[in-house]
């Protein structure tokens, strides 16, 4: 087993975290609390690969950096970058807050990248910021953010490898809205191969209108034909018009011109 104690504090915190934020774990050995967050930093850290490093500060050895770090009760965390505390918290969590917690602390080296790639397909440049994408995902195949984003972008062309790509984004991710919104789309483009076994009846047409449109990435006009759905039969194909008006504004965010466009009036036929 791989041991996390710090032997030098200014060397393996301080020093190693201009380089690589560092997480440190305040603990004791008779610390109910502490044997159970710890194995899962410990299991989290190993998933990161490389993303952060785990130290460990036992505070019944080490009470002068206990109380230079002000910790009043353990476990508590410290994350630290550039010699100094960004973000932490205090007690045991769940896996998945920790998780939660990491996500939002963890400066994001790429951040720029994101930025552009972001700029250049708001201006429609698709192609332009799914090649910065690729270079970010060549770099960290498991960024989240370039994940969703590059997903996002290629949905319309080539709906498998969107999927591929927020393949394991569960509910613990703050980028699981944005991937369930994707996955929720591209059954509706799943859906387009097989319109002649959607249910008969007056919204069958309107729907499967909206359905090509989803497949095309015409989403404006998908988001028309959709309403049109829901003033006809609401109900139709389990509410498949209003679940898919909801992930396409989800997709497409709520500032977005189309959103923007048809937010009102997608509200006005839910509520006649």
């Amino acid at each position: 087993m791989k041991d996390y104690e710090t032997a030098d504090f200014s060397r393996d915190v301080l020093d190693a975290s201009k380089t690589t934020p560092v997480v440190v774990d305040f603990w004791a050995e008779w610390c109910g609390p502490c044997r159970i967050l710890g194995p899962i930093l410990e299991r989290l850290h190993e998933k990161d690969a490389g993303r952060w490093t785990l130290m460990k500060v036992d505070t019944d050895r080490n009470q002068d950096i206990a109380s230079r770090y002000g910790v009043r009760g353990i476990p508590s965390v410290k994350m630290i970058v550039d010699g100094r505390v960004v973000s932490e918290f205090t007690g045991a969590q769940p896996e998945r807050a920790v998780r939660q917690w990491l996500d939002s602390s963890l400066p994001d080296p790429f951040q720029v990248d994101l930025q552009r790639a972001q700029a250049l397909m708001s201006e429609g440049d698709e192609k332009g910021g799914i090649a910065v994408l690729e270079q970010v995902l060549e770099k960290n195949p498991s960024h989240g953010d370039a994940r969703v984003l590059m997903a996002k972008g290629i949905l319309p062309e080539d709906p498998e490898r969107a999927m591929d790509l927020i393949s394991g984004i569960e509910e613990d991710s703050k980028h699981f809205p944005l991937a369930d919104a994707i996955r929720r789309i591209a059954d509706r483009n799943e859906k387009m191969n097989r319109l002649a076994e959607l249910p008969e009846g007056p919204a069958k047409k309107s729907y499967s209108s909206a359905l090509r449109e989803i497949a095309s990435g015409n989403y404006d006009s998908a988001i028309e034909h959709l309403i049109e759905v829901i003033k006809i039969d609401r109900s139709y194909d389990d509410y498949g018009a209003r679940k898919a008006c909801v992930a396409l504004f989800t997709l497409l965010g709520e500032e977005h011109e189309v959103t923007r466009k048809h937010r009102r009036v997608f509200a006005g036929a839910l509520n006649v």
